[in-house]
C-alpha cells in the first residue's frame, strides 16, 4: 500500500478486513484506483438489511463462491462497497455502517465527511 493513501478523515488508511479479504485487490484495503470502475471504496460492516438489498440488486454478497474464494458475508463483517451501492443504499434508507479510518479519502468527490459520520460504525 502505499504511505500517502489516505482515510475521510485525512488520516493514514487502516484495512478493512483480512478475514474475509476485501478490496478491489483483495489486500485488505478500501482504496481509490482509477482502474477500479466500481470503486470499492467504502469500508462498511454488513447488515441483514444491506446484504438483502445489495442481493435484490443483483449483488449478492451472502452466496460463498469457492470459485472466487468468496466465502460469502455475514452481518458484522467488514467488505469494502462500492461507492454506488452505499449511496444507492442511502436513499433506500438501509446503508449499511461505516468505518471512516478504513474508508478511502476517494469517496469525497460524492459524498461529505459530515454524510459519512452520519452512518459511522461504533462497535
Amino acid at each position: 500500500m502505499s504511505t500517502d493513501e489516505r482515510n475521510v478523515l485525512g488520516e493514514p488508511l487502516d484495512p478493512c478486513s483480512t478475514a474475509p479479504e476485501t478490496g478491489f485487490l483483495r489486500d485488505g484495503h478500501c482504496r481509490h484506483l482509477d482502474r477500479d470502475p466500481g470503486r470499492h471504496e467504502i469500508c462498511a460492516v454488513m447488515t441483514q438489511e444491506f446484504l438483502e438489498y445489495s442481493r435484490e440488486q443483483g449483488n449478492d454478497l451472502i452466496t460463498p463462491r469457492p470459485e472466487y474464494d468468496f466465502p460469502g458475508l455475514h452481518p458484522g463483517d467488514h467488505w469494502c462497497v462500492c461507492l454506488p451501492r452505499w449511496l444507492e443504499a442511502r436513499a433506500a434508507d438501509c446503508a449499511p455502517p461505516v468505518v471512516l479510518d478504513a474508508t478511502s479519502e476517494g469517496v469525497l468527490d460524492e459524498v461529505s465527511v459530515d454524510e459519512l459520520r452520519a452512518h459511522e460504525y461504533e462497535p
